[in-house]
């Protein structure tokens, strides 16, 4: 497929109005071509308005005719093969493996979806029935889940294909009948034009409204802001820095009418190390940690930015072998330049403040947009008084905190901020201070591991990815999993409505076999609710 450096409006490959972009080689810098032309308001109008278009129609799609849809699109991100990832590598200074992985998932997670809408618990069907004869009557009450409208997704940088312009807010927004408006990332615009026009096809193929899709390419934030505050536009899915997942609810809260935006943003992702595994396990712990850490030159938002442990000699022989792995690390490239000096300055701040010591350096930089690798150490009291401490510094660098005691491991995660993820390396003998840290971390994160590392999410049911803010600004959802698909629902109660104007969903007969209670008990004459594989 050849690139051409247009936006995808609907049915169309429009030429912006407002300025041009050059995609870059990451690393290096230099232009890659073809130039994109960025969208001005009149393009932004004309996605909404399209995607408004097309949203009444598109919601009461079956669920067979959208799980076609999101297994065509699969079908048609998998048939891209080697030039999709060939250009992902080139724009992202990603590894050939990292992508391969990467483009799997994306794949993976919209069949996952098309096999949830097909399953139709998230159609949430409840049926009361009429008892007329009770005092007082009641009257006849059906619910169901219906799509909140059409959806701004914002492709991130770090996750140019799983969380970009078909991604997991792509995917489930679509699964739950919205149509969806993407703004691209500018650091991978040729890999979003590719991905982009296997989505355009697909909604050609499956004979659906042009508007379930488009593709904004933008010079500034201005782009994004706009299309945030479109009137068409009912929820938003980010995934980026705090300050921009900040900006973006700021501007939809002050809408006429505010809308939900569900912005996965900052987070350290604390380990705790628990004394004994600590005493049998250090230096693997050690070993494996700087390689979590360094995954991908730390651009995950998984990446673990804290270690906590009780100061001791196993605490000492954690920090020297984290020492001697993360020496060997080379320097890996970054995704943009401003990422990487975004990184550049967060070491600094580390590297300057009162009571941290830098403990090890991977190998250095030879050439420009690469990071080095980082450690640094310092001890609980002032990591709980100096909240810059517990800030992410988006790269692999980390920070190894010792506790006096376990109260004081205590006190720190009960001063954490909200985190994605919260991890216990632990032994038979920590589970005590284990029942303890439990119930802190349930309150701060979205996922806890036990004798795992971070980096790496799974794509399932049980999967969530979130937590408290700031690691996102709703810690009632996920965006990642099954489970992603409730962000862009909301419940409609229908109360005495007449037999023919109901909605297929919540006919008496069922018509699309959905599962649903009735009078509070699962309805045994529809597919039972079932476990999928």
């Amino acid at each position: 497929m050849t690139l051409t450096g247009q936006m995808l409006i609907g049915d169309e490959a429009v030429t912006g109005t407002q300025g041009l972009v050059d995609p870059l080689q990451a690393g290096t810098g230099e232009p890659l071509g073809p130039r994109y032309s960025g969208a001005g308001l009149a393009e932004v109008a004309r996605a909404c308005a399209l995607a408004e278009a097309a949203f009444d129609t598109y919601r009461e799609t079956t669920p067979e005719a959208r799980a076609r849809f999101l297994e065509a699109i699969a079908a048609r991100i998998a048939a891209l093969g080697a030039p999709l990832i060939e250009r992902a590598m080139a724009e992202s200074g990603l590894p050939r493996a990292r992508l391969e992985g990467e483009g799997a998932r994306t794949v993976g997670q919209l069949r996952l979806f098309a096999q949830v809408v097909r399953d139709g618990r998230w159609a949430g069907v409840t049926l009361d029935r009429a008892l007329p004869a009770r005092t007082p009557p009641r009257p006849d009450l059906r619910m169901r889940n219906i799509a909140l409208g059409p959806v701004a997704v914002f492709g991130a940088s770090n996750f140019p294909l799983a969380f970009s312009v078909a991604g997991g807010d792509t995917a489930s927004a679509l699964a739950a009948g919205c149509p969806v408006v993407v703004k691209a990332h500018n650091g991978h615009l040729g890999t979003s034009e590719l991905v982009g026009r296997a989505v355009q096809a697909a909604v050609r193929d499956c004979g659906l409204p042009a508007g379930v899709f488009s593709l904004l390419v933008g010079v500034d934030n201005a782009i994004g802001e706009a299309l945030v505050r479109h009137p068409a536009i009912q929820a938003v899915g980010f995934t980026g820095s705090r300050a921009g997942g900040l900006s973006l609810c700021a501007i939809a809260a002050s809408r006429p009418l505010p809308i939900p935006v569900f912005a996965e943003m900052s987070a350290v992702n604390p380990v705790f190390l628990l004394p004994e595994a600590l005493q049998r396990r250090g230096e693997t712990i050690a070993r494996d940690y700087v390689d979590s850490l360094t995954l991908g030159a730390g651009q995950f938002c998984t990446n673990p930015g804290v270690a906590v442990g009780i100061e001791g000699p196993a605490l000492e022989a954690f920090r020297a072998q984290a020492a001697r792995a993360l020496a060997t690390k080379d320097a890996a490239v970054m995704l943009t330049a401003g990422i990487q000096s975004a990184y550049e300055r967060g070491l600094h701040r580390l590297a300057h403040l009162p009571g941290v010591r830098a403990i090890a350096r991977g190998g250095a930089a030879s050439l420009g947009g690469r990071a080095q690798a980082a450690l640094f150490a310092t001890d609980a009291a002032r990591f709980i008084v100096e909240p810059t401490l517990a800030e992410e510094v988006f790269g692999p660098a980390s920070l190894v905190v010792g506790c006096r005691d376990a109260e004081e491991m205590l006190e720190l995660a009960r001063r954490l901020d909200g985190q994605l993820t919260a991890t216990l390396q632990l032994e038979g003998g920590d589970h005590a201070l284990a029942r303890r840290l439990l119930p802190v971390l349930e309150r701060k994160a979205g996922r806890v591991l036990a004798n795992g590392f971070p980096t790496g999410v799974e794509v399932a049911y049980a999967m969530v990815h979130g937590g408290p803010f700031p690691a996102t600004s709703d810690a009632r959802s996920t965006s990642v999993g099954a489970r992603a698909i409730e962000r862009f629902l909301r419940p409609v109660c229908y109360q005495a409505l007449p037999a023919d104007l109901l909605p297929q969903a919540l006919r008496e007969d069922n018509p699309l076999q959905l599962p649903r209670l009735v009078d509070g008990q699962p309805d045994s004459e529809c597919h039972p609710f079932k476990e999928l594989s």
